[in-house]
């Protein structure tokens, strides 16, 4: 595959947030015809667009530029961003053909708009983010919420902000964040650039920013997992493409490149 391309996506962003990030993937290599082919024997080579949670970005660019390999001609571009946001990029009329949330609640926001029920691909769990040096000497979830610690969250409207309220609740934490993101990345960002002295991020997070950052566990952030629902859009331009999409997503490729990234079962 030759490598994502930056793209200015003038088209989504009239009605999209700045936060989100346009990737379009062109793959390549050669397949046979009949890995070019459909579900249904159809040929696979429109173009989409896939709004996706920002959590699943490193996930998704590589599920992306798989699927173009495996159907030649095809051409993925990315959206990412809040799941918040997408929802509400999405009824306010970008043009997406495929949505995959970061909960089912944001998911919930769309049903009118898809054109099948949507499909859960993956699981993930929230972890403490902190720099790799750890300065502030956190080790627990009640560390992050001692006076002067600089903890930043989600904010509540966003899955990942969501879980977080619930997590603390559960540990009986009283988190007072220094600021409350649009999306996890955010959160995560705030963390690698030394802002924050810790983050509530997921473990798909901690695990994609390597050595930047050191993953705490929170033992009750198991008893508030994230539920991934993916699903083609009755809107969408080419639904055969779409709908492939969803398939591959939820298919083998499309799961052994999710578990290799972190993500749980559905």
């Amino acid at each position: 595959m030759s490598g994502a391309r930056l793209t200015s996506g003038r088209g989504i962003a009239a009605a999209a947030s700045g936060a989100a990030v346009l990737l379009a993937l062109t793959g390549c290599g050669a397949t046979s015809p009949d890995a070019a082919a459909g579900s249904e024997g159809n040929a696979i080579d429109g173009s989409i667009t896939v709004f996706a949670a920002a959590s699943l970005t490193a996930a998704f660019t590589d599920l992306a530029g798989q699927f173009e390999e495996a159907h030649p001609g095809a051409e993925v571009t990315l959206n990412f961003a809040g799941s918040s946001d997408l929802a509400t990029q999405i009824g306010e009329g970008a043009p997406a053909d495929v949505l995959a949330s970061a909960d089912t609640d944001t998911m919930g926001r769309v049903t009118d708009l898809l054109a099948a029920d949507p499909v859960a691909v993956a699981t993930n769990t929230l972890q403490l983010a902190v720099p790799a040096d750890n300065p502030a000497g956190i080790t627990s979830l009640a560390d992050a919420a001692r006076p002067g610690v600089r903890t930043v969250v989600c904010a509540r409207q966003v899955p990942c902000g969501a879980a977080a309220a619930a997590v603390g609740e559960s540990a009986g934490v009283d988190l007072t964040p220094v600021s409350e993101e649009s999306s996890v990345t955010d959160v995560l960002g705030k963390v690698t650039s030394g802002e924050a002295d810790a983050g509530l991020v997921y473990v798909t997070d901690v695990r994609s920013a390597g050595d930047a950052v050191r993953g705490i566990d929170v033992p009750e952030a198991a008893r508030a997992p994230t539920t991934y629902p993916i699903a083609a859009l009755a809107g969408s331009g080419d639904p055969a493409t779409a709908q492939e999409f969803v398939d591959f997503a939820a298919g083998p490729s499309g799961q052994s490149v999710l578990r290799s990234a972190g993500f749980g079962a559905p």
